[in-house]
């Protein structure tokens, strides 16, 4: 349905976790939509991290190719002439809102003739503060344009951001079939302190069967520090945050998925767009700032119907969050005992599973990974209601409230003249 839906034109509103392949999704229509020959961007791509960014054109670029068409990605840490020369041949533009503004403010590409705008992982990118920045660059788009906007969630700025952007919008929620999803196991951990927690993770590593461990942080320099202490006792492990270099931070990905090296320790915003499928652990070495990055770290281990684990250490003060964010998402949390269960919200109503044993990791089939609820798609006007909406003078635009709604029908197709690249004359 999303893929008819974008290809018959409309304005979409998906509702989907990360790495459930919604870049196929958009990936698809966008490339049939487009022709070759245009004379600057057609589409253009927002994505948060410069990760997920260069992941969208290593998955799109066989289908670009096919259709004759050109695609580039431009993102921070890496000079600006090559990425400029690719920028202006590029048909499909994938860029981070910081690197793009750049280009804007040197003249080096314009946005006046886009044809489809993609909004993926929209709702970190709202939580890394780029809303100013995409309030930019959206306005610097055409009204007329088709807008797919993907998120893990559509309520909260979210929500309101997607309403904003959207014309009339189609709204999907897509979740991993049953049989794909894993089986993860929820351990909560308590610490007596910040400075115990070094021997913690080493005896969690050392006590587990050994594979890919992605250890969770809450700042580059705490990453730094913490793969520093970890040499001294013997772990290998790389880091990976925003200060790293582009390269520095390929390499290091390119070691822990080849299994050079078996510990990640990652920043939140430096894990959005890893896609290593088998991660057998994933380890909240400082605890989420809330549930949405619980599960959304979480999220990381147990894929494609792999068996992960998730655990996370607890210090005192932070036993009353982390208990909310269990309780929110159907699991049961112990004091420093391990615990299992999937990160599912329990539904109300619903009885809860006794807990048989003495707790130590029951798992259940059901899966990892918290099921988002629909966002709310009340009528709204918008930012691009402001000053012309597209559809005539006194029109309002609405947020469709189902996947089958939006009766009127798509928009009528642009009929603008693109501007052609100029061809060679004889003579």
């Amino acid at each position: 349905m999303v893929i008819s839906d974008a290809l018959a034109g409309h304005d979409l509103l998906v509702q989907s976790p990360t790495g459930s392949g919604k870049t196929l999704a958009f990936g698809v229509p966008l490339v049939d939509s487009l022709e070759p020959g245009a004379w600057g961007p057609q589409a253009l791509i927002l994505a948060p991290t410069r990760e997920l960014a260069s992941q969208i054109v290593d998955e799109l670029e066989g289908l670009v190719k096919a259709r004759g068409l050109r695609i580039a990605a431009v993102y921070g840490g890496v000079g600006f002439g090559p990425q400029i020369a690719a920028a202006k041949k590029a048909d499909i533009l994938v860029a981070t809102p910081g690197r793009l503004e750049d280009l804007i403010a040197r003249g080096a590409v314009e946005l006046d003739e886009i044809d489809v705008l993609v909004l993926d992982e929209a709702d970190r990118m709202l939580d890394m503060g780029f809303r100013p920045a995409v309030d930019r660059i959206v306005a610097l788009t055409p009204d007329d344009r088709q807008t797919l906007f993907f998120s893990a969630t559509l309520e909260g700025p979210a929500g309101q951001a997607a309403r904003d952007y959207t014309y009339k919008a189609r709204s999907h929620t897509h979740r991993p079939p049953e049989e794909a999803r894993g089986d993860i196991e929820h351990r909560f951990l308590r610490v007596e302190s910040q400075g115990a927690k070094l021997d913690q993770l080493v005896a969690s590593l050392a006590a587990e069967e050994p594979g890919r461990s992605l250890v969770f942080v809450r700042t580059k320099r705490g990453a730094d520090r913490l793969v520093k202490r970890l040499r001294k006792e013997d772990v290998e492990a790389v880091a990976m945050h925003g200060d790293k270099s582009q390269r520095q931070r390929e390499n290091a990905l390119a070691r822990f998925e080849r299994g050079d090296v078996l510990t990640l320790v990652a920043t939140d915003v430096a894990a959005r767009g890893i896609d290593v499928p088998d991660v057998m652990r994933v380890i909240n070495y400082d605890a989420p700032e809330d549930q949405a990055a619980y599960v959304h770290r979480i999220g990381r281990t147990g894929r494609a119907g792999r068996t992960g684990t998730g655990i996370s250490f607890v210090l005192a003060d932070e036993v009353k969050e982390m208990r909310k964010i269990a309780k929110a998402l159907g699991l049961e949390f112990g004091e420093g005992r391990t615990e299992g269960g999937a990160a599912k919200p329990r539904r109300d109503g619903a009885s809860k599973e006794k807990q048989s044993g003495s707790g130590d990791g029951q798992r259940r089939g059901d899966g990892g990974g918290s099921r988002g609820r629909n966002g709310d798609r009340r009528r709204s006007g918008g930012q691009r209601g402001r000053d012309g909406q597209r559809g005539g003078k006194g029109e309002t635009r609405v947020a469709a409230g189902g996947e089958n709604s939006g009766s009127d029908g798509p928009r009528r197709k642009r009929r603008r003249r693109r501007k052609r690249k100029p061809t060679a004359t004889a003579a």
